[in-house]
């Protein structure tokens, strides 16, 4: 727009002060357009197991398999081993010196967060050894 007095343009601040409506319009940002992409999840990947090698190898594997994919990965996050007990009499008749057993499991636990499209993630999880457990969730 042209000032009538002048052959220059006025400033852009005068003209918003003037015509607030048409500048609303045109100073927004276009929106744009990433296509259809596969959308990026933050998922959070929970392995148990009652032997610690297998777990460890497995979780190896998983960071690895993520880390070629160029997933960005948080982990492995070792959570306390629990610890279950149980104690038991020895003779199951009663008789006899009161001797007991006592037995334990322990299990271990460890967290892996990866921020990845699910399809990434199945391929990721294929081929885990056996007594190990995983559960997976999607936080987004």
């Amino acid at each position: 727009m042209w000032n009538s007095r002048s052959t220059s343009p006025q400033q852009p601040s005068s003209l918003y002060r003037a015509y607030p409506y048409i500048f609303k319009m045109s100073f927004q940002k276009p929106e744009k357009d990433f296509g259809e992409g596969p959308k990026v999840h933050k998922i959070r990947i929970t392995l148990t197991s009652r032997k610690v090698a297998s777990l460890e190898k497995v979780c190896q594997e998983l960071i690895d398999r993520a880390r070629s994919k160029s997933l960005q990965v948080k982990g492995p996050v070792r959570l306390p081993t629990k610890t279950l007990q149980i104690s038991t009499r020895k003779t199951p008749n009663g008789e006899g010196s009161k001797t007991w057993d006592k037995f334990e499991m322990r299990i271990h636990k460890r967290l892996i967060d990866l921020l990845a499209p699910t399809e990434t993630v199945k391929q990721i999880i294929i081929n885990i050894e056996a007594g190990v457990e995983v559960e997976v969730t999607i936080a987004a």
